[in-house]
C-alpha cells in the first residue's frame, strides 16, 4: 500500500526522536560561575582547613558563595553572581598566596541522571559562555643562559679531549665565560678548536691578572636565535599540553616578541590547565662526582626526600628532558611505587650510551628541574610618589629524584624512579611527553571574555534564531498550508536533534556557528520546499493523491541528495583548512545538513503517511 510505513519504522523515528530530546536536554541547565584551587604541585592537597580558611575570606568581604565542592585535589567554589568571580579570585589569592593556583572556571549544573548516560551541554565558544584568556611572557633570558650552561659543559669536555689543560674562572658580567690556561700557544689552540666547533661563539683572548686567558659567549645572531628557538618550542609545547588536557577548540598563538596567547573557552578545568601550562619541569642527567673532583666542576644537590643526605654531581650534563621522545607512567612491578619509562631521541640515546659506556660502576643522578613562579613586591617611583609593584620572578630548584649505580651501558630506553606518587608520575610523564620548556613563563595576564558579553552575544544569536524560524514557520504554513505545519514539525526536530548531536560529539559552539544553525534552518525547509513542489507537479499532470505523493518524495530525493552532498563537501573543505570562527561555522553546517536531510525526507514522509496515507482523498492541503 501506498504512504504507509510498518510499525518497527515509526518506533524507530520515536526512538529517535526521545534520543534527541534526551540528549539535547543538558543545555538548558546553564553552568555557575566558579573559582577552583588547586595546590601548586601534583602533590599538594586541599584540607579542610585551606577550606575554612578560604570560605571566611569570602564572606568578610561579602560574597555570596552557592556552594563548595572539595576533592583531595580541589576546591571548586560556585558563586551566585558572575560579576564576583575576578574579585572572588582576587581575594583568595591574596589569602593562600603562591603556594595554590586559582583560577575562573564554569561549574556544570547538568542533573546526575544526564551526565550517568554521558549527556552534557554543548561546549560553549570565548565569545558565548566567555572562558579563560592567559597571557604568558617567556623568560627568553634564561633561555640563553642554559644554552650557555650546556654549551660550556661540551667546551670543557672538547678540552679534556684534546688534552689541553684549563682553569674555570669567574663569569664576566656581560655573560661570558672564562678560561685561564698556563701558556698562550694552549690559549690559542682553545680558542681554535671552540670557534671551530661553536661558530656562533665569539672567543676573544684576555688579560686577567697576568693569566693567558680567554672568553666566549654567543654573538648577537646566536642570542636572537636562541630566544626566537625559546619562544617556539614553548608555543608548540603549550599547545601540546593543552592537547593532553583534552580542551575543546583552544586559541594558542604567538603574541610579539616573546608572549603567547591561550584561550580556553566553554567549561574546562581551568586551574589544572594554568598549572601545568606554565610549569616549567626538565630532567637533567649527571655523572656523581669522584671524591677528588674540584669545587669547580661538581655541585652538590639534596634529595627530594630530605631523609638522604646531599650528593656531589658533575656539573656536565648528559642529556636533559629535551632528548625525550615519549614518555609513560606506570608502577615498578617489584615494589610497586610509580615510574616513568623514558625514550630518548637519535642523539640522546648515543649521548646516554657514550656516557654510561664509559663509566660503569658509577653513579647516575636524575636531577629534577623546576622552575616555581614566585611575587616579590618592589617599590618604584611614579610621578615622583613611591608606589608598590607586584613583580613576578621564578625560583630554580633542582632536587635529586634517582641515584643509580650504572650496571651497563643504557641505550634509548630507560626508567625513572623515586617519584612521590602517582598524580607526580603522571604529571612528569605529560610534561615530557608534550615537550619540555625551552624557558620558564610566567602568567603576565589572566582574564574571562563574559559573562555579559557571552550573555549578549547569546541573547543575540537565540533572538536571531526565533525570527529565522518564526519567519520560516510563517512562509511554510502560508504557502503549503497543512503540508507546511508538517514541515514546521520536522524543522523543529531537526533544531532538536541538531543540538543533540553537537552536545554528544563535544562540538564548541560559537557565533560563526550560531549563523550555521540559521543557515541550516533556511536549508533544511529548501528540501520540503522542493518534494512539495514536486507533489504539486504530479497532482497537476493529474496523477492520484496518494501516487503524487509517493512519486514528489521519490522524485525530489535526487535533486535533494544533490544540493545537500555539495554543500557538505563544502563545509568539510571549511573545517579541514579552516581555523577558529571557520571551524565552528563548518561543525554546524555541515552537523545541520545531516540532521536536516533526515528530518525532511523521513520524519516529514512519516507524518505524511499518519495524516494522509492509507485513505481516499480528493484534495491535498499543499
Amino acid at each position: 500500500m501506498l504512504n504507509r510505513y510498518p510499525l518497527w519504522k515509526y518506533l524507530l523515528i520515536l526512538a529517535v526522536l526521545v534520543w534527541g530530546f534526551i540528549y539535547a536536554l543538558p543545555n538548558f541547565y546553564p553552568a555557575d560561575p566558579a573559582v577552583q584551587i588547586t595546590g601548586a604541585n601534583s602533590s599538594s592537597k586541599i584540607t579542610d582547613a585551606v577550606t575554612r580558611q578560604t570560605i571566611a575570606a569570602l564572606k568578610n568581604a561579602g560574597i555570596s558563595v552557592k556552594r563548595e565542592d572539595k576533592t583531595e585535589d580541589s576546591l571548586l567554589i560556585r558563586l551566585k553572581q558572575s560579576d564576583q568571580q575576578q574579585l572572588a579570585k582576587s581575594i583568595i589569592k591574596n589569602t593562600l598566596g603562591d603556594d595554590y593556583v586559582v583560577a575562573l572556571n564554569l561549574a556544570p549544573t547538568t542533573p546526575s541522571w544526564l551526565t550517568a548516560i554521558g549527556a552534557s551541554p554543548m561546549k560553549l565558544g570565548l565569545d558565548l559562555s566567555g572562558g579563560v584568556h592567559f597571557l604568558l611572557e617567556v623568560d627568553t633570558a634564561k633561555a640563553v643562559k642554559t644554552k650557555m650552561e650546556i654549551a660550556s659543559a661540551k667546551i670543557r669536555t672538547l678540552l679534556r679531549k684534546e688534552r689541553l689543560r684549563y682553569r674555570t674562572m669567574a663569569d664576566r658580567q656581560d655573560g661570558a665565560y672564562q678560561l685561564a690556561f698556563s701558556d698562550a700557544e694552549t690559549r690559542d689552540q682553545a680558542m681554535a678548536q671552540i670557534k671551530k666547533t661553536f661558530p656562533d661563539f665569539i672567543v676573544e683572548g684576555v688579560s686577567n691578572g697576568g693569566r693567558f686567558a680567554l672568553s666566549y659567549r654567543y654573538s648577537d645572531a646566536g642570542i636572537k636565535e636562541i630566544q626566537d628557538y625559546a619562544v617556539r618550542q614553548n608555543l608548540n609545547t603549550v599547545r601540546n599540553r593543552v592537547n593532553e588536557l583534552g580542551v575543546s577548540e583552544p586559541l594558542v598563538q604567538r603574541q610579539g616578541k616573546t608572549g603567547i596567547i591561550v584561550q580556553l573557552p566553554g567549561v574546562q578545568d581551568t586551574a589544572e590547565a594554568k598549572r601545568i601550562l606554565g610549569k616549567t619541569a626538565n630532567l637533567e642527567f649527571r655523572l656523581q662526582a669522584r671524591p677528588d673532583a674540584s669545587r669547580t666542576s661538581s655541585e652538590a644537590f639534596d634529595f627530594r626526600d630530605p631523609r638522604r643526605p646531599p650528593v656531589m654531581l658533575e656539573r656536565d650534563i648528559i642529556i636533559t628532558g629535551d632528548q625525550v621522545a615519549s614518555a609513560q607512567s606506570n608502577f615498578d612491578t617489584q615494589t610497586g611505587q610509580p615510574q616513568v619509562n623514558i625514550s630518548l631521541d637519535g642523539d640522546g640515546g648515543a649521548q646516554m650510551n657514550r656516557a654510561t659506556r664509559n663509566n660503569i660502576g658509577r653513579a647516575m643522578g636524575v636531577l629534577f628541574v623546576e622552575q616555581k613562579p614566585y611575587t616579590r613586591t618592589e617599590t618604584r617611583m611614579e610621578n615622583g610618589q613611591p608606589v608598590k609593584v607586584k613583580v613576578p620572578g621564578f625560583i630554580e630548584e633542582k632536587h635529586i629524584i634517582s641515584l643509580a649505580t650504572i650496571q651497563s651501558a643504557l641505550g634509548n630506553q630507560f626508567r625513572i624512579t623515586g617519584l612521590d606518587s602517582v598524580a607526580e608520575a603522571s604529571e612528569l610523564a605529560l610534561l615530557l611527553r608534550a615537550g619540555s620548556l625551552a624557558a620558564p613563563m610566567y602568567f603576565a595576564e589572566e582574564r574571562t571574555i563574559g559573562p555579559s558579553l557571552g550573555a549578549e552575544n547569546i541573547a543575540m544569536g537565540i533572538t536571531s534564531t526565533i525570527i529565522g524560524l518564526i519567519m520560516v514557520v510563517m512562509f511554510m504554513t502560508v504557502v503549503y498550508r497543512v503540508s507546511g505545519i508538517l514541515a514546521n514539525i520536522a524543522l523543529a526536530c531537526n533544531l532538536m536533534l541538531l543540538t543533540a548531536v553537537m552536545s554528544l560529539v563535544g562540538a564548541t559552539l560559537t557565533m560563526p556557528g550560531i549563523a550555521g544553525i540559521v543557515l541550516t534552518l533556511g536549508m533544511a525547509v529548501d528540501a520540503n520546499v522542493l518534494i512539495f513542489s514536486r507533489i504539486r507537479e504530479e497532482i497537476k499532470h493529474g496523477r492520484p493523491i496518494q501516487r503524487a505523493i509517493h512519486d514528489g518524495f521519490d522524485r525530489a530525493f535526487v535533486s535533494i541528495m544533490d544540493g545537500n552532498i555539495t554543500t557538505l563537501l563544502v563545509g568539510i573543505i571549511l573545517f579541514a583548512v579552516g581555523t577558529g570562527p571557520v571551524k565552528g561555522f563548518a561543525v554546524t553546517l555541515s552537523l545541520g545538513i545531516l540532521t536536516s536531510m533526515f528530518t525532511a525526507i523521513v520524519i516529514t514522509r512519516a507524518q505524511m503517511n499518519l495524516v494522509y496515507g492509507g485513505r481516499n482523498i480528493k484534495k491535498l492541503s499543499i
